[in-house]
């Protein structure tokens, strides 16, 4: 993501306090949102409830609402995006997996999720409960994968966002698939 300083202007006025920043932010940062939200939506069920809008929507509710975020620029503002992005997935996908009854999670690596997340929402609970396990072991890939994964984001950008250099970013983002 090129550099923005309305963008991260904004944000940190935002984390100041200033709330009217919000109808400056939003505007400007809606569509990359909405993109963002389509990827993460097409490695979905077909059926699914949910629209891009609704997860922008969603997502963006529950991380304006936050009072203690520094942001720090727009990367990492997107980079948490990401991940609330995700959470609001797993959650319908438990109430769906819920719902049906459904036996246990079955494996998935990580280049199988994409597929498998299309129909059947037990393997992106798998894919949750693998990064959850492995949140425990190193909480920056599971980081990673959220930016790769679910946001699409380019190694580069993933750096931007992480604060760390793209070798890095590529270093733990295959071992993370492993």
């Amino acid at each position: 993501m090129p550099p923005d300083p309305d963008v991260t202007s904004a944000l940190q006025a935002l984390s100041g306090g200033n709330r009217a920043a919000l109808d400056e932010l939003l505007p400007v940062i809606y569509d990359q949102l909405r993109a963002q939200a389509q990827r993460a939506l097409q490695r979905e069920r077909p059926d699914h409830t949910l629209s891009p809008t609704a997860l922008v929507h969603e997502a963006y509710l529950k991380l304006v609402r936050l009072e203690r975020v520094e942001w720090r620029d727009r990367a990492h503002f997107f980079g948490a995006c990401a991940n609330e992005m995700r959470r609001i997935l797993v959650s319908y996908a438990r109430t769906r997996k819920a719902g049906k009854r459904g036996a246990g999670a079955d494996h998935v690596s990580l280049e199988n999720a994409a597929v498998a997340a299309h129909s059947r929402p037990a393997e992106l609970l798998a894919l949750d409960e693998a990064l959850v396990r492995l949140a425990e072991m190193d909480p920056r890939q599971v980081r990673i994968v959220e930016c790769r994964f679910f946001a699409g984001m380019s190694v580069e950008e993933t750096a931007e966002a992480l604060g760390i250099s793209p070798a890095t970013v590529k270093r733990d983002w295959t071992t993370a698939r492993a």
